[in-house]
């Protein structure tokens, strides 16, 4: 007995090594593939572009050194609008401003999807949600989120936006009064606290008690921030991590905290959504309808979830077409990502360029001040011309999420409005990829290209909005001139959501306030995690900050 137990341990410890080893082979055939086989095959390592600087890393630890951004203007002006670089392991990177293979890729999502260790990335955080799927999973969610971000859902949630602005305003003047007429502040930590209570109110009808006087916190709370603080630390090691997965299997001290905070998030979502799940058949049997029969105009509250809800929900949707509570689950994360952090990022660059800019932040301020209500329309407050400007102005400049990359599920070709010409002195009026290659997105390059925006497109001027050219049109988002919100299928469900949140929050504020800058605007610098936000260069240990000065406005 005991040799054969002790044959059938030796079985099953040759098993083992033999599958370790093939894992372990599969491993260095795929390293030796793309180091050596995917750039001598692309014809990517045609297209001028700067030499790299590391055989490992590219010219990638250059990229994150520099402010986001900052390398690739440079090299645009070096190699021209349409350039090419390396990536980790030797990868050619494609990367172009040119405003017709800008719109070619991000309108055709089917060839062009977010690469592999880009999407397990953003699972981690966030889910399998509207972020993560491609192809017919994400237009199925989309279709059904599409109603909850309608224009005219977002005239109910204006309120909230306001109501939470508000609250902000009326904590800082109390603490104005307390400190005798002027208080230093960071705007960072309260921004964020402001709008994780917007997101919470109009996405889930939840409150997170963020801007709650006695610094109350709540399970759900606590987690997400887990999850964005854990998620904003970044390494060398966690992009071998998402370049070679079997890294993920060495546990980190940051892999357990997100672990355990997203375990908490799946768990007090899972509840939220059968809370929600049961209101909403309530209200649909005391209308006198089955289960089978709630209808798309069914509505229990207001938030974002209860409407995508019903209409997954809705009896003439095939089931075919339905989310699963999975699937739903899965956009809670999303919605408090972009809700949260990319709307409190673009509203503490504001009032940084409101800071420095003061003759427009007085400009703006009498603008609002002419509306003579506290509670503005989603339409009153959008017909204001100069809020629309340094909004968007702000959007363009300082951009929230720098950029985006793609990569090619096919041999393809790309259109060019201009041609380049490649190493080899050839003009070429197209780009030829194969399947594999990858394409940065510039959106800061984009949104600052000198070419559609002049030479000073570097400076903040709200006014070239009030004006605009046909030139424009060379950028192609959502909202036209903007690449933040890039374009095509996957352009951002919420824009509209986030443009209105952020001027709501500015005229709040910016009507009861006046802001300077608290130290030397050479001292803060722009880096960029899962969104980009200032840090001060003296003081980086201490994270993302803006210390801003703020004393009450008087009137004239």
């Amino acid at each position: 007995m005991d040799t054969l137990a002790r044959l059938g341990f030796d079985s099953v410890r040759g098993t083992l090594i033999n599958g370790f080893s093939v894992l372990a082979l599969y491993g260095v055939w795929r390293a030796i593939y793309r180091v050596c086989l995917v750039p001598w095959l692309s014809p990517l390592r045609n297209i001028p572009g700067p030499e790299k600087t590391s055989f490992f890393w590219g010219n990638m630890q250059q990229i994150f050194k520099a402010d986001p951004g900052e390398l690739h203007g440079q090299w645009v002006k070096q190699y021209g609008h349409t350039l090419a670089y390396t990536g980790i392991l030797g990868r050619r990177r494609l990367m172009t401003l040119d405003p017709k293979a800008l719109s070619y890729v991000l309108n055709h999502s089917t060839q062009w999807q977010k690469p592999e260790e880009v999407r397990n990335s953003l699972a981690e955080l966030l889910g399998k949600g509207v972020l993560f799927e491609e192809g017919e999973v994400h237009k199925r969610q989309r279709r059904i989120m599409n109603p909850s971000f309608a224009i005219s859902h977002l005239r109910e949630l204006t309120s909230i936006f306001h109501e939470k602005s508000q609250q902000l305003r009326n904590i800082w003047q109390k603490k104005l009064t307390e400190e005798g007429g002027a208080i230093t502040t960071d705007v960072v930590s309260w921004l964020g606290q402001a709008t994780l209570d917007i997101i919470g109110l109009a996405g889930f009808d939840y409150e997170f008690n963020a801007l709650n006087a006695e610094g109350q916190n709540n399970e759900l709370n606590l987690a997400f921030k887990t999850v964005t603080r854990q998620g904003q630390r970044f390494s060398m090691f966690q992009i071998a991590q998402a370049f070679f997965p079997l890294l993920k299997l060495i546990p980190t001290k940051q892999s357990r905290s997100i672990a355990n905070a997203t375990a908490v998030m799946d768990r007090l979502g899972r509840q939220l959504i059968n809370k929600k799940k049961q209101a909403i058949l309530a209200e649909a049997a005391a209308r006198g309808k089955s289960e089978a029969g709630v209808g798309k105009n069914l509505v229990t509250t207001r938030d974002l979830l209860s409407r995508l809800m019903v209409a997954n929900m809705a009896n003439d949707l095939p089931e075919s077409q339905k989310l699963s509570d999975d699937d739903v689950l899965a956009q809670i994360p999303t919605f408090l990502l972009a809700g949260h952090e990319t709307t409190a990022t673009a509203t503490t660059w504001c009032l940084y360029a409101l800071s420095r800019g003061q003759e427009i932040q007085r400009k703006l301020r009498e603008e609002l001040l002419r509306l003579d209500t506290d509670n503005p329309s989603m339409d009153e407050i959008n017909s204001l011309p100069y809020l629309d400007a340094v909004i968007k102005e702000t959007m363009r400049l300082h951009s929230a999420v720098p950029s985006t990359v793609r990569v090619a599920t096919q041999d393809d070709v790309i259109p060019l409005s201009k041609p380049f010409t490649d190493k080899k002195g050839h003009l070429r009026h197209e780009i030829v990829v194969k399947k594999g290659d990858r394409m940065f997105i510039p959106i800061i390059c984009a949104n600052q290209n000198v070419d559609v925006w002049g030479e000073d497109a570097l400076e903040f001027k709200p006014e070239r909005w009030l004006n605009l050219t046909d030139k424009v049109n060379d950028i192609p988002g959502v909202v036209p001139g903007i690449l933040s919100f890039i374009a095509g299928p996957r352009s951002c469900i919420g824009y509209r959501f986030a443009l209105v949140e952020s001027k709501c929050l500015i005229f709040a504020l910016v009507r009861a306030f006046e802001f300077e800058l608290a130290v030397d605007p050479s001292q803060i610098i722009k880096k960029s995690t899962i969104v980009t936000r200032p840090i001060i260069v003296t003081e980086m240990e201490k994270g993302p900050q803006l210390p801003l000065k703020i004393t009450p406005y008087r009137g004239a």
